[in-house]
């Protein structure tokens, strides 16, 4: 008798530890979908026409400013960041808050050049808006962002004003957006752009800008070369030799094993999915440590298996890995909205 009662003791406990988790768990489904209701899922951003721009409170899109206007009109206000190709200041344009880059060494002029000609190319919901350049001083205008770039996230997100945001929905967003990003690069009106300024995690996170209502715009675009495999082109990333695990299998020097020093001559030549290598380390910085993140890296553990393919040819493009990303976001906030509904 007495070991049927501890038997049924035992039972007792773990049924009633088990209807704990379980009423956790509806809890947990229920507050992020009132979390949801909060988030927005297209950007606010306003479309112009080419190179015409709009940004804060203007009612109206503008031309391009030219090298008079940003001469007489921009006002410099502050440094808030120095590269080795620009430095970028805080400054004022009719009381608007704009990026004012310059040219920090001529040494640096190409890749100056290339990037402006990219940002006129590439305008768009995921580009950073171009609002004036001027050749003559070597000087572009931009929309400012004032969260600052993707390396700032953390950090925004625990400021009490924006806590609300700090939700698996608003980093999956995110991280959605950063693919859709390199999924438009890859099939650009300027060709099939590979972003090699991405060397490491806070390179790349570096590259792009958190907009205000909490979305991704690729900024910085200097090193963009393009790729076309019908016509043989490939890239390399720079003249130098690359380490690290953060790079893709193909950028490192394959002969470093025989014990041969680094050439740039004989450093073999690659494609645009080194950005597919690199798309789960940002999404597993992106997600951060939220309720629901364990979920959401549960549902992309295998299209970020594939990504990390050693051989380029076997992994997902970037539109696939976009569809992904997009479907385990709907599912899951479809599924809590229903739990929810059956409270």
């Amino acid at each position: 008798m007495g070991q049927n009662n501890g038997s049924n003791s035992s039972s007792v406990v773990v049924g009633c530890l088990a209807a704990l988790l379980f009423s956790n768990f509806l809890i947990y489904l229920y507050l992020t979908s009132v979390y949801q209701s909060n988030v927005q899922v297209v950007s606010s951003r306003i479309e112009c026409a080419p190179r015409y721009f709009k940004i804060a409170t203007m009612k109206n899109c503008t031309p391009w400013l030219q090298c008079s206007q940003i001469n007489a009109e921009v006002r410099k206000l502050k440094l808030i960041g120095h590269g080795a190709v620009k430095k970028v200041y805080l400054a004022e344009w009719k009381a608007q808050k704009v990026a004012l880059s310059k040219l920090s060494s001529l040494d640096y002029l190409e890749d100056f050049l290339h990037g402006l000609s990219m940002l006129q190319a590439l305008q768009g919901p995921q580009v950073v808006q171009l609002v004036g350049f001027c050749l003559e001083n070597h000087t572009l205008v931009t929309e400012h962002h004032p969260h600052g770039s993707l390396v700032n996230l953390d950090v925004i997100l625990a400021q009490e004003q924006h806590q609300q945001h700090n939700t698996w929905q608003t980093r999956l967003r995110l991280a959605t957006d950063y693919v859709s990003i390199l999924h438009y690069l890859h099939n650009s009106p300027a060709g099939r752009r590979v972003m090699c300024d991405s060397n490491s995690l806070e390179k790349t996170l570096s590259q792009f800008l958190l907009t205000k209502d909490f979305h991704v715009v690729v900024n910085d675009l200097d090193a963009l070369p393009e790729v076309d495999q019908s016509r043989g082109l490939l890239v390399k990333c720079g003249h130098r030799e690359l380490t690290g695990d953060f790079v893709a299998p193909e950028q490192l020097w394959p002969f470093r094993d025989k014990g041969k020093l680094f050439s740039d001559d004989l450093m073999p030549l690659y494609d645009e999915k080194t950005d597919i290598w690199k798309i789960p380390d940002v999404t597993w910085f992106l997600m951060g440590r939220v309720p629901g993140g364990d979920l959401v890296h549960f549902h992309l553990f295998q299209i970020h298996d594939e990504c990390k393919k050693e051989d380029p040819k076997l992994r997902p493009s970037a539109v696939d890995v976009l569809k992904l990303y997009k479907s385990v976001y709907s599912s899951m906030v479809q599924g809590s909205t229903g739990l929810k509904d059956m409270l």
